[in-house]
């Protein structure tokens, strides 16, 4: 009846139609185009006199659809003030407004006409008044709108919504910024959330009663959160902030936050040590600085440690000279004299004292004056000096023997030289001349054949007797030149095409060792040659399966699916990893079974290196077996981090890696065509990669503007127990996909780690800009911080790159007391200039505490294979009777194109259009998106959209 109402009104507002004589004719078609009911309506007696009317007449060409010159503003009522709705229709001959999908009376419009002076055309302007009181009385979860609607003789155009809401802001704010002290040049944090309000408050900063500009001051940055960071603290910030709300119904102010920076005192340098106070025996000297480098300010503490060093000093004091007693007289001379002499050494002078003063010699004559010479002389110390010297230049007999015994030692060491180089060449020489005993050591256990074409299918049935061989030689194994009849040993890959063996090697003890599984390191060590003679007898089921075991025998369990699959299909899955692979029924071909895995690579040395402005944006995802024939595209699934709101700003290139470990190009994505061997559908937060060929693939972005933007997940880790007086604090910054968090996840576990808050994202832009890091509101009683500096940065190129798994930072922080067993503080991370998260630490130091979720750690707790129909949602009767119908292309266009339209997957409707089943390809990229839970009833909507609800609606009963 509703239905019916509304039909009547529209009726009613078109035959209000006012029509004047110039376009009589034409008015009265339309009023009997949009009643829908032209057999039902009465022609008016002013039409019928006017008898035959041609149908078109040359000097009136029929007019366009109206355009709207204005439409509709969002409007919000002030109090109980009402607010006017304007909209403004060439050509129009009727413009009316629709509120809450009912039509607004005529008598509420206030409707103006005029023509337009350039086109002749009308132009009609209507406004409405909308009262609090209509807004008040509209329920239902939809905000209050109204839409302008204009007639032509063309037809209708309608213009957007407009919602009038009830403004308000209430009175609280949600959070009000608190005072602090805080040290010079450290970085200020402080919060701001303003109260509920319609529209939506404004928030500023008062500094000081002055409205704080970022743009004038540098130091000062606010969050798109309102909240207020002061890069490094100067003196003259001290000052009172207070945050400002206001809307278009009032404004709000906060409570004063006082801001107090504060200088500790810090010591000058030493001054020099003084003169020792006393010139002779035990004294002291010193040295001072003062707590003016810099002084304490507004609290700051004052400088621990003493102003005044004292040094005991003990200066020598001065000895004069004395001299010994006299020598007794020597014997007589032949000139009629004897001798005698005196030391300057009882004491000798010293620490400055006077030296003796008198004579050294003494002599006199021994004659008795018989002699004619006798005379007292005093022989100087030059003299004396000069005898010392010449004794001392004469050689003595200890310094011959010195020489002769180092030219001794040199000779000997020449000696030792060459026989020790003679020993060593002959050995060497010996070596080269002999073979060991066994040959079939080089070729890692066969016996020296020679490898030839006619024998390459005897190779795998008749195996050597490897035990034999092994058992006659002992130690390593060299290649030490180079035999015809040899199998050559290389570090090529290959894919372990020998079924398992056993053989006995004897270590370096002469002990037997049973090694078994020697497909993986025997096979490395193998000729190209006989690799792919190998492979080419391999291909079959057995050696395919022991390949694969082979293979994933050395993956982690935790980020691998493994499965045996059959034409049937079906389902792997890397738990909690975003990862999967899901194999179509008839990819595989009939009567073959595939061991197939796909796993997450997590080695930094596996992914990609990236030039400046490229990043990584997914996990590295390896799937196989490589080289399995496919007759129909697989799935492969995993998370990215880029964020595509603007496709324009990124270029999007999907890598595989060779069986040479090298990173190669396969296609852009938007840019496929019939050559490229893979289609790419990016989601918010998956890709979906449909591909015939297994291998390892990763996600590679390029940035075209600064505007780009990756996710990053932000994730906070602490000990789950502190014996220790020391908490470190770990906080990641992790591309934003399931598997690099698991893995964090995993190693925090093992590290007896747990999550102190739960995980943020953050979006990091192309800025070039670093990601900092920094902790606030430590309470300084309990606890102090250990980091020197005031912030901690993550280069950009580290964040940005992706390349560096598990990137983190760790803040330490020292408690006062081993009885403090509460934290709380708050830890900031953002990027210079750009977004930023905040999170608020409260944990406990005990063992009750919780720990982390281990939901996303054991793998066992998941399925990770599912196998058959039951892999998928959509069964295999409905999925063949819509590819049956939808196949082939219907005149009215609801075939497979419509349906991927309908599903948002017509980016390039060219790649499902050379498979044999369009309709096929895309219900499997449809079951890859919606794993696991996809909603039948969804598609069945899509399907009756098309005009095919007679194909789905079965199904959700069925399935």
């Amino acid at each position: 009846m509703a239905s019916q109402g509304h039909y009547a009104q529209e009726i009613d507002v078109v035959s209000a139609v006012t029509c004047d004589n110039s376009s009589v004719v034409r008015c009265k078609r339309f009023a009997i185009k949009r009643s829908g009911a032209a057999e039902d309506l009465s022609v008016d007696d002013d039409f019928i006199g006017l008898g035959e009317l041609p149908e078109t007449f040359p000097s009136d060409p029929p007019e366009p659809l109206p355009v709207f010159l204005m439409e509709p503003e969002e409007a919000y009522i002030v109090k109980n003030k009402p607010v006017n709705l304007y909209c403004k229709a060439t050509p129009a001959t009727q413009i009316y407004f629709k509120c809450n999908s009912e039509w607004v009376h005529q008598k509420e419009h206030t409707v103006e006409e005029r023509v337009d002076e350039n086109s002749g055309l009308v132009v009609r302007e209507a406004s409405i008044e909308i009262t609090r009181q209509q807004v008040e009385e509209l329920f239902g979860p939809e905000d209050f709108w109204c839409q302008c609607v204009a007639w032509s003789s063309a037809g209708t155009t309608k213009s957007r919504k407009a919602h009038v809401r009830i403004a308000y802001l209430r009175k609280t704010f949600d959070q009000e910024p608190l005072g602090k002290e805080v040290s010079l040049e450290q970085e200020v944090l402080l919060q701001c959330r303003p109260p509920e309000g319609i529209p939506v408050a404004e928030v500023e900063w008062l500094k000081n009663e002055e409205i704080i500009d970022p743009a004038e001051d540098r130091n000062f940055y606010i969050t798109i959160d309102h909240n207020l960071i002061i890069k490094q603290a100067r003196l003259s910030d001290t000052a009172n902030y207070t945050c400002v709300a206001k809307n278009i119904v009032a404004k709000r102010r906060s409570t004063t936050a006082t801001v107090i920076v504060f200088v500790n005192g810090g010591w000058s340098t030493w001054t020099e040590w003084s003169v020792c106070n006393s010139r002779c025996g035990r004294g002291y000297q010193k040295r001072t600085r003062s707590c003016t480098n810099p002084a304490p300010l507004n609290g700051g503490a004052i400088c621990e440690g003493q102003g005044i060093q004292k040094l005991a000093c003990n200066p020598l004091c001065p000895v004069d000279g004395l001299w010994t007693e006299w020598s007794k007289w020597s014997t007589c001379g032949t000139e009629c004299t004897h001798w005698r002499r005196r030391e300057c050494n009882a004491p000798a002078p010293k620490n400055g004292g006077k030296d003796c003063e008198g004579m050294v010699l003494q002599s006199k004559n021994c004659t008795d004056g018989l002699c004619m010479q006798s005379s007292f002389y005093q022989k100087s110390s030059e003299a004396k000096d000069m005898i010392d010297l010449e004794n001392s230049l004469a050689p003595s007999t200890d310094d011959v023997a010195l020489y002769v015994g180092i030219v001794i030692a040199v000779i000997m060491c020449l000696v030792i030289s060459v026989v020790v180089a003679l020993f060593i060449y002959r050995k060497n020489h010996r070596d080269f001349d002999s073979d060991i005993i066994d040959s079939s050591a080089l070729n890692g256990g066969f016996q020296p054949v020679s490898i030839k074409t006619a024998r390459k299918a005897d190779l795998l049935t008749a195996p050597p007797d490897l035990t034999s061989a092994a058992a006659m030689y002992r130690g390593p194994v060299y290649a030490l030149h180079d035999v015809a009849d040899k199998i050559p040993m290389t570090n090529s890959p290959l894919l372990d095409p020998l079924p398992n063996l056993k053989i006995k090697v004897y270590n370096s003890s002469g002990l037997v060792t049973p090694q078994d599984d020697l497909g993986g390191e025997f096979s490395s060590k193998l000729s190209p040659k006989l690799q792919h003679c190998l492979m080419d007898n391999g291909e079959n089921t057995l050696g395919r399966r022991t390949q694969t075991q082979t293979l994933m025998r050395a993956r982690d369990p935790s980020c691998t699916a493994l499965g045996s699959f059959s034409s049937q299909g079906g389902h792997l899955i890397v738990p909690n990893s975003g990862v999967s692979l899901l194999i179509p029924a008839g990819a595989i071909p009939q009567g073959r079974v595939y061991e197939m895995y796909v796993t997450v690579q997590r080695k930094d040395n596996l992914r990609p290196v990236v030039d400046d402005g490229q990043t990584v944006l997914s996990p590295v995802v390896s799937c196989g077996p490589p080289g399995a024939l496919l007759t129909r595209p697989v799935i492969i699934t995993m998370h990215h981090c880029a964020v595509c709101d603007g496709q324009q700003d990124w270029l999007i290139q999907l890598k595989s890696q060779s069986p040479q470990n090298k990173w190669e190009d396969v296609v852009v994505v938007g840019e496929e065509n019939f050559t490229t061997p893979c289609y790419i559908q990016m989601d918010d937060e998956a890709c979906h990669i449909l591909t015939e060929t297994l291998g390892t693939y990763c996600l590679v972005g390029q940035t075209l503007s600064a505007a780009t933007t990756k996710r990053l997940k932000l994730a906070i880790f602490g000990p789950v127990t502190c014996p220790a007086m020391e908490y470190h604090i770990r906080v990641y910054c992790l591309d934003d996909n399931q598997d690099a968090l698991k893995e964090v996840l995993q190693m925090e576990k093992q590290m007896g780690g747990k999550l102190l808050d739960e995980p943020k994202t953050l979006n990091f832009s192309d800025s070039t800009h670093n990601l900092r890091l920094s902790i606030h509101d430590v309470p300084h009683t309990l606890w102090k911080s250990k980091l020197l500096a005031k912030y901690q940065e993550l280069s950009f190129q580290q964040v940005w790159s992706g390349s560096q798994r598990n990137l983190h930072c760790c803040f330490t922080l020292e408690r006062f007391s081993s009885s403090t067993l509460d934290l709380n503080c708050k830890i900031c991370v953002r990027q210079v200039e750009g977004e930023g998260q905040i999170f608020q630490l409260d944990t406990t130091l005990s063992e009750d505490s919780q720990s982390i979720d281990t939901s996303l750690l054991d793998p066992a707790s998941n399925i990770t294979t599912l196998v058959g129909p039951n892999a998928f949602r959509i069964p295999v009767s409905i999925r063949q009777k819509l590819c049956g119908s939808l196949d082939a292309p219907q005149t009215r266009g609801n075939d497979w194109r419509m349906l991927a339209h309908k599903l948002n997957l017509d980016r390039y409707l060219n790649y499902f259009a050379t498979k044999s089943s369009p309709t096929g390809v895309i219900l499997d990229l449809w079951e890859a998106q919606h794993f696991p839970d996809g909603n039948l009833s969804r598609l069945a909507q899509v399907l009756e959209e098309m005009g095919r609800h007679d194909s789905l609606v079965p199904a959700a009963g069925e399935h």
